[in-house]
């Protein structure tokens, strides 16, 4: 019973994660006039306050020293947070510029950027149909260049970026709330400058648009942190593979904002780009849970054979 209930609660915690993270197309453009940089520099200190103040909470600043005092740790993490950074200013700029249907392309992608740096940087090893949807999807990648008159950058910037952030986690064993706080705190000080460049040029919003808008950017720290920790929480109690099946929810919502509230065209080309993707994405999906179901039943099988 007690195992039927927390795999409920990770589903819970996975769609609610991927939820709120289909959603950020509705909440950034909420903190204009601020540009994408001021926007990245203040999710950035109050991600940093939040963070710390649950650390706090929840009694874990253990696990902060204990992965600070590891030299190779924070420069994995520092590697991390330049790659994060990256991800969501390029998110911002996706979603305040009117792309919010390229920015969803980006996370539909993903998952296929991943597997390729596995192959390039673990050595992994691809099964056939893991090869097909590959080819698939760059067969959409063409399709889509043909449509945009140029590479999606965004949205290959965006997978590229967060599969090199998600290789980075891969690299290090830190806890989601830990390492938030010390990747978060490496970059602190560059986005506190930032800041102060901004407003001592007379660019800063944050005490000139009104308090409305200040509690809005400083909420950004919420907003980061509550997903991600979400995320932690479903990672740790339910299958890989329906958190692979769960990752999908949030660009389909993101791809929903972007055509039918912000009204963005999907002409037929474009749409025909995105089918191909969603192809690639059934072929890669059903062969993962193929593997995964193998794999268990091998593991059943072994536990039945008697050790000597």
């Amino acid at each position: 019973m007690r195992c039927v209930d927390e795999r409920r609660l990770g589903v819970v915690s996975g769609i609610g994660a991927y939820a709120l993270w289909g959603l950020f197309p509705l909440y950034f453009p909420l903190l204009e006039p601020s540009g994408g940089l001021e926007i990245v520099a203040h999710r950035v200190v109050w991600s940093l306050l939040f963070v710390g103040i649950l650390l706090t909470v929840v009694r874990r600043w253990g696990h902060v020293r204990a992965a600070a005092r590891s030299g190779r740790s924070l420069l994995i993490l520092a590697g991390a947070a330049v790659f994060l950074m990256g991800n969501w200013l390029l998110f911002v700029h996706g979603v305040n510029s009117g792309q919010v249907v390229e920015t969803s392309l980006g996370y539909f992608i993903n998952p296929l950027v991943s597997v390729l740096l596995g192959v390039v940087v673990f050595s992994e090893r691809l099964r056939p149909l893991q090869w097909v949807a590959v080819g698939i999807a760059t067969v959409a990648v063409l399709v889509l260049t043909i449509d945009y008159g140029r590479p999606p950058w965004i949205a290959l910037g965006l997978a590229a970026s967060f599969g090199l952030y998600g290789l980075m986690k891969k690299l290090v064993v830190v806890e989601a709330a830990p390492g938030l706080f010390l990747e978060t705190a490496l970059v602190a000080l560059p986005a506190a400058a930032i800041l102060a460049v901004l407003h001592g040029g007379g660019d800063g919003t944050f005490a000139t648009a009104g308090s409305g808008h200040a509690l809005l950017l400083m909420s950004s720290g919420i907003a980061t942190a509550i997903p991600l920790l979400l995320f932690a929480t479903a990672a740790r109690r339910i299958p890989l593979s329906t958190v692979g099946l769960l990752q999908y929810l949030t660009p389909l919502m993101q791809l929903s904002i972007g055509v039918f509230v912000y009204g963005e065209p999907m002409p037929p080309a474009r749409l025909a780009g995105f089918v191909i993707v969603w192809v690639a994405l059934a072929v890669f999906t059903a062969d993962s849970l193929r593997h995964a179901r193998a794999g268990a039943r091998r593991r059943s099988r072994e536990a039945l054979v008697p050790t000597p």
